[in-house]
């Protein structure tokens, strides 16, 4: 386990002060902060405020200089990014407290991005027993959307996650480079394509979190078949923007939507550093994944990687509760720990080990050439066959979102299908809308049931329990003086007749009062409740119908959206096709070429031996001639007397 580096740097003071009574949060001038190497504190009228003393790994004065910052905190990050652990470093604090100018620099004065870009560079090319292949992308978080800053028009890509890339950004344009002057030409391009805006605290504010990303690949060299593991670390250089307060830098518009969305991701940060800072029994989800910036940043956040986080303060007195939360962010970022290991690879996962035969193969053909055109031919041959496996990995990712969405479409269409049958089978015609009216009319109604809605009581009745009014001889005949005998002489009083109020009935005796009331009903009125029955139901069965046609039409829509899709899907398998035939070609001229320098070798092995039996024949024909002379000399000497 290994804790994240942090570093606090003051920026000099505003060359013209600002007027306190613009802001809220103004002060009198009596409070300002002492800096020393490892420790900061605030002071008020030459008094220590409680609660506001901090220590840092390092602590910078607004004299120090971004070599001297780069040096203390961000070169053993690069080192050991090259041997192959994961770095990130990044600069966090307020609006117009130096972020950038950290990160990027000046052209008197580099920031940590072009002297780390330089030093990567110089440090690989010290390590003569390795082979390193360098790629690089750049991109910018705006209004929590991923852009690409080497690409006009890449925007609004997604974010994926995968066993052996890890987490990454989908569509994000990757270069590979092979010196330090390239990778300068691409920052410049994407610094001219990043947002800056202008506030009252900032003339050239970022309105947006940039990451440039460096992947280093590398292996030993002349061991490619051994087996042997080739290391893949992955560098960030992050400019984050600057958190904001509405009242001092009087945003509004697009730059208030954009305030926002900034300290909405810098908060969000906030919280994973405090949860990341906890003891591990009390520590709760880590939401990640609240914020595209946290997302990206999760290995350099308590994960595989070392990280170095550059905190800007400034040291104004309007700018003191700013400069607080700064500190008491960077305070919660020491108490966070990173596990770094070397990221090893034994597979062919890795860019290097995939590209290294073919790339071999060019440059044994191009032996006599210069070596300049051999370094630039091999670096384009790498570059056309990144961006093909690119392409590929975006075509792969592009079909599958296709395929999710016609599935999606094919599940919608059968619903509406099945909404549509449901509506047909319940649909009702006029004429059986006038049969059911005839067989009400016919209906006899059912005068069993009692009335609803009231209970008759009597007036007087009897409060003998025991006395029972029925007779005991009862005739087959109920006359008067019976029905005065079974009520004890009492008369029914018709005016006492109450409501009995909230009296609940059955069903059955609504329906029978219902009947009733239809029964008393005088045939025209009758009618004319019929004929606005019939009318009502004739319109609702127009409003379904009129439903049932637009559910037709969406589903005609959304057959026409399915063949677009499908013809998208095919045009698309069609360019991946163009795409496999376009790679077999290439392979097949490499093929050729290979046969080429075959028979090339064997011409010269046949001249070889030719010239070989032709310098035998000349070396045997000048022996016998040196012979012939020596026996031709000794014989003259012999006929002289």
């Amino acid at each position: 386990m290994e804790k994240i580096s942090v570093a606090v740097r003051f920026r000099p003071p505003a060359a013209a002060a600002v007027d306190p009574s613009h802001y809220s949060g103004g002060g009198g001038g009596d409070r300002e902060w002492r800096v020393d190497d490892t420790r900061i504190a605030l002071l008020h009228r030459a008094a220590p405020v409680p609660g506001a003393s901090f220590a840092f790994d390092h602590v910078f004065d607004g004299t120090a200089t971004n070599a001297r910052i780069y040096g203390v905190l961000v070169r053993n990050l690069i080192r050991a990014a090259v041997d192959g652990f994961n770095g990130t470093a990044f600069a966090y604090g307020q609006t117009s407290s130096g972020k950038t100018f950290t990160m990027n620099g000046s052209a008197d004065q580099p920031g940590i991005i072009p002297l780390s870009v330089r030093d990567v560079f110089d440090t690989a090319r010290e390590a003569a027993d390795r082979e390193f292949l360098i790629r690089v992308s750049y991109m910018e978080i705006y209004n929590e959307e991923i852009n690409d800053l080497l690409t006009l028009g890449s925007q609004k890509l997604p974010i994926h996650e995968s066993l052996e890339r890890g987490v990454y950004v989908a569509g994000l344009r990757e270069e590979i480079v092979n010196s330090a002057e390239q990778v300068l030409e691409l920052l410049e391009l994407g610094e001219a394509n990043r947002h800056f805006g202008e506030t009252n605290m900032n003339v050239r504010s970022s309105r947006s979190h940039t990451i440039f990303r460096m992947v280093i690949e590398s292996s030993a060299k002349n061991q490619m078949d051994s087996g042997d593991a080739i290391r893949v670390s992955v560098l960030n250089l992050v400019d984050l923007a600057g958190s904001e307060r509405i009242a001092k830098t009087g945003a509004g518009g697009v730059r208030l939507k954009e305030g926002k969305h900034i300290n909405k991701s810098l908060m969000i940060l906030g919280n994973v550093i405090n949860k990341l800072s906890e003891s591990g029994k009390q520590r709760g989800h880590i939401p990640y994944r609240d914020s595209k910036l946290t997302r990206i940043l999760q290995p350099a956040l308590g994960g595989n990687a070392k990280t170095s986080i550059i905190c800007t303060a400034a040291p104004e007195e309007i700018h003191v509760e700013e400069t607080r939360g700064t500190l008491q962010f960077a305070s919660r970022a020491k108490c966070v720990s990173n596990c770094a290991q070397v990221n090893e690879i034994l597979t062919d996962a890795a860019l290097l080990k995939r590209q290294n035969k073919e790339i071999e193969e060019l440059r044994k053909k191009l032996q006599g050439s210069h070596s300049v055109v051999l370094e630039q031919v091999i670096l384009k041959q790498r570059n056309d066959m990144h961006k093909s496996e690119l392409e590929r990995d975006r075509l792969a990712m592009e079909l599958e979102e296709e395929k999710r969405l016609r599935e999606a479409l094919e599940h919608r269409l059968a619903e509406q299908q099945k909404l549509l049958d449901d509506l047909n089978s319940t649909s009702i015609s006029p004429d059986q809308f006038n049969d059911f009216i005839q067989l009400d009319e016919l209906k006899t109604p059912n005068s069993k049931e009692r009335p609803n809605g009231f209970v008759a009581s009597r007036a007087h009745y009897s409060k003998d329990v025991e006395f029972s009014p029925i007779p005991e001889n009862l005739g087959t005949v109920a006359d008067e003086d019976l029905w005065m005998q079974l009520n004890k002489g009492c008369i029914t009083d018709l005016e006492m007749l109450e409501m009995t109020p909230g009296f609940k009935c059955s069903q059955s005796i609504t329906e029978d009062k219902t009947s009733v009331a239809t029964r008393e009903e005088p045939i025209d009125a009758r009618c004319q409740r019929l004929e606005k029955d019939c009318s009502s139901d004739r319109q609702q069965l127009e409003e379904s119908k009129a439903k049932c046609t637009a559910l037709e039409n969406e589903r005609d829509l959304l057959k026409e959206d399915n063949s677009s899709l499908l013809e998208e899907l095919a045009m698309s398998k069609q360019e991946a096709s163009r795409l496999v035939a376009e790679r077999e070609e290439m392979l097949k001229e490499l093929d050729m070429e290979k046969s080429r320098m075959e028979e090339l070798k064997q011409e010269i092995r046949l001249f070889s031996q030719a010239f070989s039996q032709r310098q035998g024949q000349l070396t045997s024909l000048y022996t016998k001639s040196k012979a012939i002379v020596e026996n031709c000399k000794t014989s003259s000497q012999v006929s002289l007397p």
